[in-house]
């Protein structure tokens, strides 16, 4: 374990479960102190749980630092206030994954345009709003790390999440702006396009590769259906 982010504070957004949690958990082992933003919402964007306290636990279990967060990443205002916690608690941010996502999938015909909006404001919108409320902040302390979660579907497109591919495609550019506009602040930028098993796609992989992806794992697992080892998540 080279990499180390102690004396650093982290924000990790939709860290509630999957990537998110492996994500705040793994920066928390690293030293840092972890702001765990999750709704606990469904796949779907309703309801509300406690997942991000668990995860909070979890990491103060094992000797971390860490406070939940429930605020929405589609308000703005919510993001600000948590960014505001964690610098008054912590004394400022150094890291911000944006990892909160929904689902709504269905084929373009059938799509309503509130659920294209919904998935739209969550990802793409809920990415800007995290990364706004935080910038200054970076600026201020003359460094910064930022990671968008793109994906495959907005990279070659996917039936029936026209509304999801447009919002991670849209988060390929904001990046590459950001990265730009950041670099005289020693703010960088960069996005990834995970695939794991998580609760996002367990009804989408068949149920072997479903476990071999799973976020959880520590070694590169081989997936008979699968054409080859597959790199951990």
């Amino acid at each position: 374990m080279s990499i180390r982010f102690d004396g650093r504070v982290a924000i990790v957004t939709g860290a509630g479960g999957g990537l998110g949690r492996e994500y705040a958990l793994e920066l928390a082992r690293r030293g840092a102190k972890v702001v765990v933003n999750d709704l606990g919402a469904s796949r779907d964007g309703t309801g509300h749980s406690d997942a991000a306290l668990k995860v909070v636990e979890e990491i103060e279990a094992a000797g971390g630092e860490a406070m939940s967060n429930g605020g929405s990443v589609t308000d703005y205002d919510q993001m600000v206030e948590m960014v505001a916690r964690a610098s008054e608690k912590w004394g400022g941010v150094h890291i911000l994954i944006n990892n909160a996502g929904v689902l709504r999938d269905k084929s373009f015909a059938k799509m309503e345009p509130a659920d294209f909006k919904f998935v739209v404001d969550v990802h793409l919108n809920g990415s800007a709003n995290a990364t706004k409320a935080v910038w200054d902040t970076m600026r201020g302390q003359n460094y910064g790390r930022i990671l968008m979660t793109a994906s495959s579907t907005g990279l070659f497109g996917n039936f029936g999440q026209a509304n999801y591919g447009a919002a991670k495609l849209g988060l390929a550019g904001l990046t590459k702006t950001l990265a730009i506009e950041g670099a005289k602040n020693n703010i960088k930028v960069n996005t990834i396009a995970p695939t794991a098993g998580t609760r996002m796609t367990q009804d989408i992989f068949p149920e072997e590769a479903f476990k071999a992806f799973s976020p959880t794992r520590s070694r590169p697992p081989r997936c008979s259906s699968c054409r080859r080892t597959r790199l951990p998540t």
